[in-house]
């Protein structure tokens, strides 16, 4: 039995350089653009017989819009970011830049307070490890760009220092096909859709 998973990255909230962790700010208007521009294409994911999402307001508001009416999962939340929550990378650095570079070195170390990058991958895993097994069934999970790197990695049983070395862009879908425990990556698309991007 083989489950299909589609993640598809929420739209955006703000530029990527002012990106904050946990940002829980809903789209703004480029996002907006994005989603219309990209409805085409994302729109037949509806057809998946479950339908999730982050909690975050874009996440929610990305679902919604492509016409998925995604349920919200908690176990898709952004890793909890304690005394950071809401500042960029660029301002945690001016603050405490010892700490984040012991968060950026070690999985396991939590100096914000929050959860570590080790246990948000788990979590994430666990998600996807727990989802209804029958043979065929398609998912779609609309989610932050840092949940798929974390299903991403754990997935593929990487090394957790992988999760720096992904880029997901916003609207950029990402397939994973199996059941708990062992999954594969799938690739999909024309050579014409990647000119596009």
């Amino acid at each position: 039995m083989a489950l299909r998973v589609t993640f598809v990255a929420a739209a955006r909230s703000s530029a990527l350089l002012a990106e904050r962790f946990e940002d829980d700010r809903p789209l703004d208007q480029a996002g907006w653009d994005e989603v219309q521009r990209a409805a085409g294409d994302l729109l037949p994911l509806a057809a998946a017989e479950l339908r999730y999402c982050s909690p975050t307001p874009r996440s929610r508001a990305t679902g919604d819009a492509l016409g998925y009416a995604p349920l919200v999962q908690l176990a898709l939340r952004d890793c909890d970011m304690g005394r950071w929550r809401g500042f960029t990378l660029g301002e945690a650095m001016a603050r405490e830049p010892a700490a984040v570079d012991a968060w950026l070195a070690d999985p396991r170390s939590t100096p914000h307070g929050g959860e570590s990058l080790l246990a948000f991958i788990s979590r994430v895993g666990g998600w996807l490890d727990t989802r209804p097994l029958e043979d065929g069934c398609r998912i779609v999970a609309v989610a932050e760009p840092s949940v798929i790197r974390a299903a991403l990695v754990y997935a593929l049983k990487a090394p957790p220092s992988t999760y720096w070395n992904l880029d997901v862009r916003p609207l950029s879908t990402t397939t994973l096909t199996g059941r708990g425990g062992r999954w594969n990556l799938r690739f999909e698309g024309s050579a014409a859709q990647a000119s596009r991007t």
